[in-house]
């Protein structure tokens, strides 16, 4: 199959704390979570009998989200254009895993773009978080 599984350095998981997600090289700090998967279109094809005969690919769509503090998300908004976060120019998102004691996995997330901005506050919120859907190209695996 191709997949070997080597035992973890020290019993040791990666983490959230291990986690540096960068936006074009720059640090977030306000980042609460990202989200993100590929998925591909795969069929089974049917020719002679009941079973299938052989599999058909067709293309991979990639799905993202980024939550930010809301002080993050006005940062951001600052230095878009007209204010607006869906007017920036596609971006990269670089999420690096790096535990203590372990190998560092890269995913870079490309041409990134801002869908929806949304807001909800309500009485007695000490902090908002704000999940940013995101139209991405493809993610690419940089730790391979």
């Amino acid at each position: 199959m191709g997949i070997t599984l080597e035992p973890l350095i020290n019993g040791r998981e990666y983490g959230w704390a291990d986690i540096i997600v960068n936006i074009d090289a720059v640090p977030l700090t306000g980042i609460r979570a990202i989200k993100y998967e590929e998925v591909m279109e795969k069929e089974n094809i049917y020719g002679a009998g009941r079973n299938p005969v052989s599999r058909g690919y067709g293309r991979i769509s990639t799905t993202a989200s980024i939550t930010l503090l809301a002080g993050t998300v006005f940062a951001l908004k600052a230095g878009a254009p007209k204010g607006q976060l869906h007017r920036v120019a596609p971006f990269s998102i670089t999420v690096n895993y790096q535990p203590e004691a372990g190998p560092l996995i890269t995913h870079v997330l490309k041409n990134c773009e801002f869908k929806k901005n949304a807001f909800d506050w309500k009485e007695g919120d000490m902090s908002k978080e704000v999940e940013l859907e995101l139209i991405v190209s493809h993610v690419v695996d940089k730790s391979i």
